[in-house]
C-alpha cells in the first residue's frame, strides 16, 4: 500500500470544502494509495474543521488513511507530499493593492520557511491563494530544497472557463477542445488564446468566428469571468475552483494529452522575464512539464502577453524586499 499526505490551507473555506471531497472521490492517485489529509487553518476555525472531519469520515471513503487537524504549520505540512496553498488574506474595502500584495507576501513568506523544513523534498506545492503567480514567487524564493519545477501556481481554472464559453459559442463539448491556453497572471490581464485551439482535431472554427466577438466578448469575459461570478452569486467561485484544482493536480501526478495552462517560473521562453511565475502553454508527462515553445505570436496576442508580463513584474517590485529578506 502507498500513501500519500496532502496539505490544505485555508481548508475551512469554501474552496477547501469543495475540493476535499473531488480528491477523495476522484481518481488522482493508483487504486492502492491511501490519502492523508492535513487540514490547515487558524485557531478560530478549528472547530470548523472538526465538524468537515465528521463529514469525510461519515462518507467512509476506501482511500482515506486518516485527517489531522490543526492549526500548527509545522505538523500541517509535516512529510507532506503535496501542498495546496488556498488560504490568503481578502482585500477588505478600501485596501490598497500594493498593501495586499504586501500582507499576503508575509504570509507566505512564512509558510515558505516552515514548507522547507517539513515537507518531503520531494512535495508538489500548487499555489491559488490569490495573487497566486507572485504568491508562487514568493515560495519559490524561500524554499531551498523544493525544486522550481515544483511550484506551480493555479491557471486551470481560466482555461477552464475559456474552453466552456468557446464550446457555448461553437455548440461543441469542452472535451472536443484541445489546444486552449490561457498565458500569463491570473489576473484581469490574463491573456486566453485560441489561435492554436482544434476542436475535433480541426481549426477551422476560427474561420467562422467573427474577430469583434473574440476581442469583444470572449477576450474580456473570460479575463472577468470571476468578478461576473460573484456578481450573480453575491460570492466568488468556489466549486469551479475546487475542480480546476483537482483539474491541475490530476495533471501533475498523471500527465496530459493536451495543451495545459500553469503558472510557472520562466525560463525566458517568448521574452518573458525569467523572474516571474507566468502562465505558458505546457506538455506535462511523467509529473514534470516543458514549455512549448516557437508558436507564432502574433502582434495582437503579443500585446497581450506583454501586457500581463508588466503587471507581473509590478507585483514582483512592490514586494522586491520580501523577496531579498
Amino acid at each position: 500500500m502507498n500513501k500519500v499526505i496532502v496539505t490544505i490551507t485555508g481548508a475551512a473555506g469554501n474552496i477547501a470544502y469543495s475540493l476535499i471531497f473531488r480528491i477523495l472521490s476522484g481518481n488522482i492517485f493508483p487504486n492502492d494509495t491511501k490519502i492523508q489529509l492535513n487540514l490547515l487553518d487558524i485557531t478560530e476555525a478549528l472547530s470548523i474543521l472538526k465538524g468537515i472531519k465528521y463529514e469525510i469520515e461519515d462518507c467512509a471513503f476506501n482511500n482515506l488513511d486518516s485527517i489531522l487537524i490543526t492549526d500548527n504549520p509545522e505538523k500541517g505540512f509535516a512529510d507532506a507530499d503535496f501542498v495546496l496553498l488556498l488560504g490568503a488574506k481578502p482585500r477588505s474595502k478600501g485596501m490598497q493593492r500594493a498593501d495586499l500584495l504586501l500582507d499576503n507576501a508575509n504570509i507566505f513568506q512564512h509558510q515558505a520557511k516552515i514548507i522547507d523544513n517539513y515537507a518531503k523534498s520531494s512535495a508538489k506545492i500548487i499555489i491559488v491563494g490569490n495573487p497566486a503567480n507572485t504568491n508562487a514567487l514568493i515560495i519559490q524564493h524561500h524554499t531551498t530544497k523544493i525544486s522550481s519545477e515544483n511550484i506551480t501556481s493555479l491557471m486551470r481554472l481560466d482555461q477552464n472557463r475559456a474552453k466552456s464559453i468557446l464550446g457555448s459559442k461553437v455548440n461543441k463539448p469542452v472535451e472536443s477542445i484541445k489546444q486552449l491556453v490561457v498565458w500569463g497572471n491570473h489576473s484581469t490581464t490574463q491573456f486566453p488564446d485560441i489561435s492554436n485551439t482544434l476542436i475535433s482535431n480541426d481549426n477551422s472554427f476560427i474561420k467562422n468566428l467573427d474577430a469583434n466577438w473574440i476581442d469583444d466578448t470572449f477576450i474580456p469575459r473570460v479575463q472577468n469571468r470571476g468578478a461576473e461570478i460573484i456578481e450573480n452569486r453575491g460570492k466568488s467561485s468556489a466549486a469551479s475552483a475546487a475542480s480546476a484544482i483537482y483539474d491541475h493536480m490530476y495533471t501533475l501526478v498523471n500527465g496530459s494529452d493536451d495543451w495545459e495552462s500553469m503558472g510557472v517560473i520562466s525560463d525566458n521562453s517568448y521574452g518573458i522575464d525569467s523572474e516571474i511565475f507566468f502562465s505558458f502553454p505546457l506538455n506535462i508527462t511523467d509529473s514534470s512539464f516543458s514549455i512549448i515553445n516557437n508558436l507564432v505570436i502574433s502582434k495582437a496576442a503579443s500585446s497581450y502577453i506583454k501586457k500581463s508580463e508588466a503587471e507581473l513584474i509590478s507585483e514582483r517590485d512592490i514586494i522586491k524586499d520580501i523577496l531579498k529578506s
